[in-house]
């Protein structure tokens, strides 16, 4: 028998009714998890080079966006499209 999959925390990720109409942001600024996303994985863009262009980011907090992405995949995925 499989044991239950642990729940996974991410410290820089908040989903807040306020913010992006709930959509998984950078907790501190408005930055939505599918930006990060549509950045990197889908433009390209290195983390590092993320970071560059919007400085209010940290690497760490870049990281865990697209760690929350992998962990919710199917979640932000139906959020990219809507």
């Amino acid at each position: 028998m499989t044991a239950p999959a642990e729940k996974i925390t991410h410290p820089y990720i908040a989903s807040l009714p306020e913010y992006c109409g709930g959509s998984p942001v950078i907790k501190g600024t408005k930055f939505p998890v599918r930006s990060v996303v549509n950045y990197v994985l889908c433009q390209g863009v290195s983390p590092v080079e993320l970071v560059g262009e919007f400085p209010h980011l940290t690497l760490a907090q870049g990281y865990d966006a697209l760690s929350y992405y992998y962990d919710n995949k199917e979640a932000v995925d139906r959020d990219i499209q809507e």
